[in-house]
């Protein structure tokens, strides 16, 4: 695992048997709501410290994804009970970056990120994406790609 922060280090240790609930409430009074059955691949950094990050239960975050503050990944729907919702889920791939406030919100099925998606700051993301996009507004459209780390460097 890379070099992580305090708060990044609580996420992970929401698993660990014994005081994982401790760390899950203690993230919770710091303004981070992280389920305990949110799976979170390595190398993730949740930035800032998270303030203000809410992550529905049904989501999946893969390998080095940067979730940055007052990010909220939820239902869509959520004016109907959960008897009557069609969401899912969400899938986050790896090396996704959500930015400040940005807001994914899912209203059937399952809403997938595709790995090195960029959504910007305050978007409101409301359909999949693929991969390398970058996405923004409200509601957020395809506005670029991000270019790959060998196309930067050359």
């Amino acid at each position: 695992m890379a070099k992580t922060d305090f708060y990044t280090r609580m996420v992970y240790a929401r698993y660990w048997p014994v005081v994982g609930k401790l760390f899950y409430y203690l993230l919770k009074l710091l303004g981070s709501e992280i389920p305990t059955s949110v799976a979170i691949g390595q190398d993730f950094i949740l930035e800032h410290g998270g303030h203000g990050v809410v992550i529905h239960s049904k989501t999946s975050i893969g390998a080095g994804v940067h979730i940055y503050q007052g990010v909220t990944i939820g239902r869509a729907d959520v004016y109907l009970p959960i008897t009557h919702s069609r969401f899912e889920g969400i899938e986050i791939g790896d090396d996704v970056i959500l930015s400040p406030g940005c807001k994914v919100l899912c209203k059937e099925g399952v809403l997938k990120i595709g790995r090195g998606t960029v959504v910007g700051a305050n978007a409101v993301l409301l359909q999949s994406t693929g991969a390398d996009e970058i996405w923004a507004g409200s509601p957020a459209r395809h506005v670029g790609q991000r270019p790959r780390l060998d196309e930067v460097s050359a």
